[in-house]
C-alpha cells in the first residue's frame, strides 16, 4: 500500500518567465492530504487558488495555462512533471506573477530543489487509478495521436516528426518513472528560429533566449533577418548558411526534443489528478492533445467510484480454502469465501468466490434462472471483514465477528453460475474496542455488482 507524500520542507526558486518576461518568485510548500496541486497567487488580492487539473486548462499554446475565474498561471508543465514523478501528491505552489518562471528551459532545477528538501509520506492512502482499457485521441489533420493501454507500471513512449533537415523523426522511452530525474529532466524546450517572429507577435516568449531554450535554425533566412532575430533572444548569430542547433549548452541527449516532449506528457498528464498505471503512446504529441487526453482519463476516474481489485489467479493465495477454516467458524454451505489473495492490516482486504452451478442455493433461487441471492453477497462480504478483523488481533481462530449493523446496500447487476466475485473489504474508520465499520464491494470482472456498509463486532470465543 503506497502512501501519499508531500514535500519535506518548503524551497523557492526565481527567474523570468517565458512568457511574460516577468522576475518571478515560486515558493513549493507542503500541503495537506488529499489537496493535490494547487497554485496560489500571492501578489492579487485574496490571493486566490486555482487546482491544477486537467478540467481547469485553458490554453495549451506554446505551455500549458490553468484557469479560475479570470486568474492564470502558465508553464506549468516542468514543475507538475517533476513534482508527480518525484512522488510527490500534494503541494501548494505561492506565485507572485501568472507564470512559473521558465528557469533552465527543463524540469531538471525542480528536481534538484525537490531532492534537497525531500519528501514525507503522509497518513492518507495513495489512490492509483489503473487503466483498464485503451483509450486514444486523435486529430486526423495533424497526424497526432495519444493512446494509454493497461499496463502493470506507468511508461511513456513519444514519437516526433517533423518537416525539417535539422529535427525529423526522433522517439523517447521513459519506462520506469524513476529514471525520471536522469534520463528527462534535463531535456530543454525548443523552438525553431522561423516560429520566433510569429511568437513575439503573439506576445509570447518576451522571456526566452540561448538560457532557457534550444533554437532550431532549420531553414534558411538572410544573414540580416537572423541577426536581428539573435538580438531579440540575446544571442550570437550563426552563419545564415549553417543550419543546425543553436545553444550556449550542448544537447544533453541526441534526442533531448523528443525527451522533452516526454516531459511535457508527464507534467500535463500529472493534471489528472491521481497517479495512473498504464502505457502511453504518443505520436508528434503537443499540449493541446495531451489535455485531451488527461481529460478523458479523468472523466474515466470521476466516472468510477472504485476500480476492481487485479486479480491474478495463478499467484499463490495469502490464505486457501483451508486457511480460512483455521479462523473463521463457517462451514459449508455457508462458507462464501474460497481465498484471500490480498489483506493490508488496518487497511483492506480482498477475496475470491468461484460461483458455481452446483451451489446449494441455486436449487431454489432459482430452478431455471439461477441467480446468486443478494443477501448471501453480502454475507460473503462480511465473512471477509471478519477476516480483516481478525488479522488485526492475536490468536485470532479464539475470536468470532458479528453484525451490529448493514447501511446503504446497493445490488447493481445478477451474478449467475461461472462467475468470479472478487471482493473488496475496507475499514471505514479504525478499529476501536473491537468495533469495526467497514465498506465493501464485490466486483464480477471490473463492473460493482454489490455494496454495502456495515459494522461488526469482535467477540472472544466461550
Amino acid at each position: 500500500m503506497q502512501k501519499q507524500q508531500t514535500l519535506a520542507a518548503p524551497f523557492t526558486l526565481e527567474g523570468k518567465g517565458l512568457h511574460t518576461g516577468l522576475n518571478i518568485t515560486a515558493t513549493f510548500c507542503p500541503s495537506e492530504p488529499n489537496t493535490g496541486y494547487q497554485f496560489q497567487r500571492i501578489d492579487l488580492e485574496g490571493e486566490p487558488i486555482v487546482e491544477a487539473v486537467a478540467d481547469n486548462v485553458a490554453a495549451t499554446n506554446r505551455g500549458t495555462v490553468v484557469k479560475k475565474g479570470d486568474i492564470t498561471i502558465s508553464t506549468i508543465e516542468h514543475a507538475m512533471a517533476a513534482l508527480y514523478c518525484l512522488g510527490v501528491d500534494n503541494c501548494l505552489i505561492k506565485l507572485n506573477a501568472p507564470e512559473i518562471p521558465i528557469l533552465d528551459g527543463s524540469a531538471l532545477p525542480w528536481v534538484k530543489a525537490i531532492q534537497n528538501v525531500g519528501v514525507v509520506e503522509q497518513s492518507a492512502k495513495r489512490e492509483i487509478f489503473r487503466i483498464m482499457k485503451k483509450y486514444e485521441v486523435v486529430d486526423e489533420a495533424s497526424g497526432v495521436k495519444l493512446e494509454i493501454f493497461p499496463d502493470d507500471h506507468f511508461s511513456v513512449t513519444t514519437f516526433v516528426d517533423y518537416p525539417s533537415p535539422v529535427l525529423n523523426n526522433q522517439f523517447a522511452v521513459l519506462n520506469d518513472i524513476n529514471d525520471f530525474a536522469d534520463q528527462v529532466a534535463a531535456a530543454r524546450t525548443f523552438v525553431f528560429v522561423r516560429e520566433i517572429q510569429p511568437l513575439l507577435a503573439a506576445n509570447l516568449i518576451k522571456g526566452g533566449d540561448l538560457d532557457n531554450a534550444v533554437v532550431i535554425y532549420d531553414k534558411k533566412v538572410s544573414q540580416e533577418e537572423l541577426n536581428t532575430l539573435a538580438a531579440t533572444i540575446g544571442g550570437q548569430a550563426p552563419s545564415a548558411e549553417n543550419l543546425g542547433y543553436v545553444q550556449k549548452r550542448p544537447l544533453q541527449w541526441d534526442n533531448e526534443p523528443a525527451r522533452h516532449k516526454l516531459l511535457d506528457i508527464i507534467g500535463d498528464l500529472a493534471l489528472v489528478g491521481k497517479y495512473i498505471q498504464g502505457r502511453v503512446i504518443a505520436t508528434r504529441p503537443g499540449h493541446g492533445m495531451n489535455n485531451k487526453l488527461a481529460r478523458v482519463v479523468r472523466k474515466e476516474m470521476k466516472r468510477t467510484e472504485v476500480q476492481a481489485p487485479v486479480y491474478d489467479p495463478n499467484k499463490e493465495p495469502i490464505m486457501d480454502n483451508v486457511g480460512i477454516k483455521k479462523i473463521m467458524p463457517h462451514r459449508y454451505p455457508m462458507q462464501l469465501v474460497d481465498k484471500i489473495v490480498q489483506i493490508e492490516e488496518n487497511d483492506f482486504v480482498v477475496g475470491i468466490k468461484n460461483v458455481t452451478a452446483n451451489e446449494p442455493f441455486f436449487v431454489g433461487h432459482f430452478p431455471d434462472e439461477p441467480v446468486m441471492p443478494g443477501v448471501l453477497q453480502i454475507e460473503a462480504m462480511a465473512q471477509c471483514s471478519g477476516i480483516l478483523v481478525l488479522s488485526c488481533v492475536d490468536e485470532p481462530e479464539r475470536y468470532s465477528t458479528y453484525f451490529m449493523k448493514i447501511d446503504n446496500v446497493k445490488f447493481r447487476q445478477k451474478v449467475v453460475p461461472g462467475d468470479t466475485l472478487i471482493f473488496h473489504v475496507s475499514f471505514m474508520t479504525p478499529l476501536r474496542r473491537g468495533i469495526a465499520q467497514m465498506k465493501g464491494y464485490a466486483f464480477v470482472g471490473d463492473k460493482i455488482v454489490s455494496e454495502c456498509e456495515f459494522m461488526a463486532q469482535i467477540i472472544k470465543n466461550k
